[in-house]
């Protein structure tokens, strides 16, 4: 749960940039938090929330977000729609694509369709708060029928914001693709910055394109070391901190647990009454580095989002990255090399030419890569093509409601991502 003092300055500062935002019943979410009741302010808020808490804590995700999904189209006047992260905003709208008839037919008669996932005795008591609601339904289909571009903002004219839970590394591809598309003309909030579990910052700027948060130093206990970190780094606190300088997160999230290293690297881009304001550069802990040459998550992706834009039509959907040595076998006998999962909208194939532009936007961007791969000690690059709805599938998989690894380094994500290869 967040320290009260994060909720109630999150609230304030949702009101005092959206006048509307608090009001009753007019926010809708859509976050899956398997087996318990989940309310992002902090406590449970039945007078803010339109959707039952229940409907977030069945044990299938997708029947989770359908279910949310069904609750909110139900309330025209809202203000705020919130996800855990924007992936579960996304593929809750993916579901509205292509389920809108039945959407439709459940609000006209005001019922809860059976679905895997959703338990008799849970759909029983969630049917109960539904009432049919021909006007809406009609209002569904016909916005529906008109296309998805600016969907968001035809079924709910009043929508003031959209809150998502997390919104760096690959999270940030979710967002770029809903405001391009869906969610087109609606400004994104970020309010939190977590660590390791624990609750670190607030973001007091919620119009503001790019998340700065608000180190709040009674939280936890935090250290910082200077990046590029030194032969002997020494830490230092709160008050030590340079504008403008970059510094990896050591933290102790509350007395008598473990000091670590979060692998959490921040640049501090100002001061706020004395306390840092922050923003996430990239996660040191999610690196490639089969030759030691240590490529972060966030550069990779920006290397993969430009080799995308090479290839006409193409929008990248999301992607996992896997060091071959992981393959064992299966990665061929070449030299180490990475093996690249991609999920694409608006191609359906890459020819060779197109897939060899990932590893020449490597070798571009990354020297050291390029000396490797001229010396033969890192093998080409190979990338794989998985199909529509592959990446929501993994989450469901993963039975877990934190932000999916992109650098892949477990077996088991592995096995779940490999059943999904196409090409």
């Amino acid at each position: 749960p967040l320290p009260t003092q994060g909720s109630l300055l999150y609230l304030d500062t949702l009101r005092a940039a959206f006048p509307q935002a608090l009001a009753p019943r007019g926010t809708a979410l859509l976050s899956w938090a398997p087996g318990r009741p989940y309310a992002p302010a902090g406590w449970p808020l039945p007078t803010l929330y339109c959707t039952p808490s229940e409907a977030g804590a069945l044990p299938s995700r997708a029947a989770a977000l359908r279910v949310q999904l069904l609750f909110a189209l139900r309330a025209r006047a809202l203000r705020v729609l919130e996800a855990g992260l924007a992936a579960e905003l996304h593929d809750a709208l993916a579901a509205l694509h292509t389920g809108w008839p039945g959407l439709a037919q459940d609000l006209a008669l005001g019922r809860l369709s059976p679905q895997p996932g959703l338990p008799e005795d849970v759909r029983g008591r969630l049917q109960a708060l539904l009432a049919p609601d021909t006007v809406r339904a009609a209002e569904l289909q016909a916005e529906c029928a008109r296309g998805f571009e600016g969907i968001v903002q035809r079924l709910w004219p009043q929508l003031e914001v959209l809150v998502v839970g997390t919104a760096h590394g690959a999270e940030q591809l979710y967002c770029d693709a809903l405001r391009q598309a869906d969610c087109k003309g609606l400004p994104f909030y970020c309010p939190f910055y977590q660590a390791a579990g624990a609750l670190l910052g607030v973001n007091l700027w919620p119009e503001e394109p790019v998340p700065r948060f608000l180190l709040c130093p009674d939280w936890a206990f935090c250290e910082f070391l200077p990046c590029p970190a030194k032969e002997e780094p020494r830490t230092v606190l709160l008050g030590e901190l340079w504008e403008g300088r970059e510094y990896e997160l050591v933290l102790t999230a509350r007395p008598g647990e473990y000091r670590c290293r979060a692998g959490e690297v921040l640049r501090v881009a100002g001061f706020h009454k004395q306390c840092p304001v922050v923003e996430h550069v990239r996660r040191e802990s999610q690196a490639l580095s089969v030759r030691g040459e240590s490529i972060t998550e966030e550069r990779f992706c920006r290397s993969l989002c430009r080799a995308v834009g090479m290839w006409p039509g193409a929008r990248l959907v999301d992607y996992i990255c896997v060091e071959s040595a992981l393959l064992g076998a299966s990665s061929g006998a070449s030299a180490p090399h990475y093996e690249v999962f991609v999920e694409l909208r608006g191609l359906r194939d890459l020819s060779e030419g197109q897939r060899y532009k990932l590893d020449q936007c490597l070798q571009e961007d990354f020297p050291i890569y390029k000396s490797f791969r001229f010396k033969g000690s890192i093998g080409p690059l190979r990338l794989h093509l998985v199909g529509a709805g592959a990446f929501a599938r993994l989450r469901e998989a993963l039975g877990s409601p934190l932000p999916m690894p992109r650098v892949l380094r477990e077996e088991r994500l592995l096995q779940l991502i490999q059943s999904t290869v196409v090409s």
